[in-house]
């Protein structure tokens, strides 16, 4: 019996744009997802793999990376395949798309990755990176570090002088840094994606916009820089600045919130950006607990989007290419390895992008 073609092909395009979505698929999740038997699933992505569209790997599929092989030249497995280590500072917010994105191109490159754990602090960074030089099973790093407060210059020095190539993600140093090599990184362009958003609110005719930073974030520097140069091209106030954290579980958020609102009042403010998600989603909590109408009243965009869309309204927030970041990241090493000193370094920006949702457009009057 023949496969109903267009039913085919509506198929094969849902499972493009998971994969598109998050990096990588397994094939008993698509046959769940899509109502079909696994069987159908590696045929569909046996399919898309002869076109280039993906790539297979054990168990399901993951994009194509720009290092593949040609469909019809695939490589020969090593005996001994390339293993690369990465230290991310969380594992439950921001960086599990990260990892995702450097699996899946992992997968697809015949690369290990031996993933750890650390925290946003410097000693812990050193203990995680350290346990895995001395387990001499990398050949290469991927590292997001903290790099505010004492002793940066020391930690710089220190990663410079590891003995394996290393690649800061999400993170960077200065231009010039005084190391035996120039430290290469991949990172999403935050201050554009501040850009992005004031843009947006400037767009829908907001003149008088907030801007408020988490406490300690190592991106807060960033969307700082995006919010001064926007500001400036646009010919705005960019005074309006909180350097606070207001997410639910910060002590006295509700304070703090009321603050910043009284704030709004005089200055009068019609919009605010909020990083991250959570301070986002707290601010429109209590927005709507006292009665503030969002976006009529006060329009909101949240950055990050991990969880904006879950607010009520859902949050317009710009989101950084998390998964992109891992993806290139591992490309960026791999290609290090195989080229060695002739490769010059390089430093990445990828874009975020702004999703737009009901905080900040408002909807047409009906009819």
């Amino acid at each position: 019996m023949t496969e109903d073609r267009p039913f085919a092909l509506q198929r094969r395009e849902r499972l493009m744009n998971e994969l598109r979505r998050h990096g990588a698929v397994r094939v008993r999740d698509l046959a769940q997802l899509l109502e079909v038997s696994e069987l159908t699933v590696r045929r569909d992505i046996a399919t898309l793999a002869t076109r280039g569209l993906l790539t297979k790997v054990h168990g399901g599929a993951t994009l194509p990376t720009e290092l593949d092989p040609a469909p019809a030249r695939r490589r020969r497995p090593t005996a001994t395949p390339l293993t690369v280590g990465m230290v991310v500072p969380s594992l439950d917010y921001y960086w599990p798309q990260v990892v995702s994105g450097a699996r899946a191109a992992a997968a697809a490159l015949g690369v290990q990755l031996q993933l750890r754990g650390s925290s946003y602090d410097q000693a812990e960074d050193r203990r995680q990176i350290s346990r895995l030089i001395e387990a001499k099973q990398v050949q290469g790093l991927l590292l997001a570090p903290n790099l505010d407060g004492e002793g940066v210059d020391e930690m710089i020095g220190w990663i410079g002088n590891l003995p394996v190539p290393t690649i800061l993600v999400e993170r960077q140093v200065s231009h010039w840094t005084p190391t035996p090599r120039q430290l290469e990184w991949v990172r999403s362009d935050h201050a554009l994606g501040l850009e992005m958003a004031v843009r947006h609110l400037y767009e829908y005719g907001h003149r008088r916009i907030g801007l408020v930073l988490s406490k300690g974030s190592p991106t807060s520097a960033h969307l700082a820089q995006g919010w001064s140069k926007a500001c400036a091209e646009l010919d705005l106030p960019d005074d309006f600045v909180v350097r606070k954290g207001v997410a639910l579980y910060e002590p006295d958020h509700r304070k703090i919130i009321e603050d910043i609102l009284e704030r709004c009042r005089r200055s009068r403010i019609t919009a605010l950006i909020v990083h991250s998600d959570p301070d986002a989603i707290s601010v429109a909590q209590y927005l709507t607990e006292h009665g503030v109408a969002i976006p009529d009243d006060i329009a909101l965009v949240g950055y990050d989007d991990e969880v904006a869309h879950l607010a009520q309204p859902a949050i317009t927030a710009v989101r950084p290419p998390k998964v992109r970041v891992g993806r290139v990241a591992v490309e960026t090493m791999v290609a290090r390895l195989m080229e060695g000193k002739r490769r010059p370094a390089q430093r990445v920006l990828i874009l975020p992008e702004l999703i737009l949702r009901e905080s900040s457009v408002k909807r047409a009057a009906s009819l």
